[in-house]
């Protein structure tokens, strides 16, 4: 079976500046699109594919066909006919709002959904942005709810100056925040469950404010005090390096000169591969060619034993351990 590409997923939202399109070389150029999902099986946003031979049918119609051909085994024994990750970029020209994910029970209880765990991979940012990650101090769930009604809750998170290759781990329950000025690549559950916790009491042209889930964020907020939440690592090339490793997914950056054997055999899962920037040409064990370049996405089924990939690039590269 040969990877699949898909077609662009674009999200005008408020927030949204103009870097999606620059960076996926897509036309029109078009401004205020805040994410582009790449892979996705959300409910009204499943992904469809761009050439091939599944041009056309969309993800959720490729897995039921293809199953453990695409998937691997114990993926589909963990999440049956659900595709577990959801890939996107975000480009962030202000800051989006506070906002908390459930876990999986919590998830499960009230939404009928997975949780959100996720990571961010910081492609751009400008000078002085930064991002909120977690808290400053302990509080207490009595204290959040007080600094929500009197504006006081950034005062208690932890606010993190970024650059190019920051990489940002965020388990559910933990308090998050991207800032202005930010372009990140996200890998996450597939869930689209947020709850919104402030949005600095911005209006809408109605004069109204956006709808704020205290209540439920409540329950939902790991309120411990974490060190150290940017994740170290030091690039080496032509080796992946460990970005993340949790039960939701494993994800390293492959920083490519020349060629290298990436090897698969051993996953029993898909692989993604998420070009961040430069290009370059993967061919599987089966003959496959797939060219890629910047701000292409493409999903390598299970039953690709290796790729050699060769040219001059730097990509993320994710999986189901």
């Amino acid at each position: 079976m040969k990877p699949l590409k898909f077609e662009d997923i674009l999200k005008p939202v408020i927030w949204g500046g103009n870097e999606i399109c620059k960076f996926k070389d897509v036309n029109p150029k078009l401004e205020g699109i805040g994410e582009s999902w790449e892979i996705s099986q959300v409910e009204g946003n499943v992904s469809v594919v761009a050439d091939g031979e599944y041009k056309g049918a969309t993800l959720t119609e490729v897995m039921e066909k293809e199953g453990v051909a695409l998937l691997g085994k114990h993926v589909v024994e963990r999440f049956g006919k659900d595709f577990p990750l959801l890939i996107k970029f975000i480009d962030a020209r202000d800051f989006l709002s506070i906002q908390v994910h459930p876990d999986d029970t919590l998830a499960k209880e009230r939404h009928n959904s997975f949780g959100k765990t996720e990571m961010w991979y910081v492609i751009s940012a400008v000078e002085g942005a930064g991002l909120y990650s977690g808290f400053s101090q302990e509080i207490t769930p009595e204290e959040y709810v007080e600094r929500i009604e009197n504006n006081t809750i950034t005062d208690v998170l932890q606010f993190h100056e970024v650059k190019s290759g920051d990489v940002f781990f965020l388990p559910a329950g933990r308090v998050h925040a991207i800032g202005k000025g930010i372009f990140i690549a996200e890998i996450q559950q597939n869930s689209n469950i947020t709850y919104r916790i402030y949005d600095y009491n911005r209006k809408d042209k109605n004069g109204n404010g956006r709808e704020l889930h205290t209540e439920l964020a409540k329950d939902a907020i790991d309120y411990k005090l974490y060190s150290d939440l940017k994740t170290e690592y030091t690039p080496c090339v032509n080796e992946g390096v460990k970005l993340a490793e949790c039960q939701y997914f494993s994800t390293s950056v492959l920083d490519i000169d020349g060629e290298v054997t990436y090897k698969l055999a051993d996953r029993d899962s898909f692989s993604i591969f998420i070009c961040m920037g430069g290009n370059a040409t993967l061919t599987d064990n089966e003959g496959n060619v797939t060219e890629m370049r910047q701000g292409e996405t493409i999903l390598v089924p299970a039953t690709t034993q290796e790729v050699k990939i060769e040219g001059n690039a730097k990509l993320l590269e994710c999986f189901i351990p």
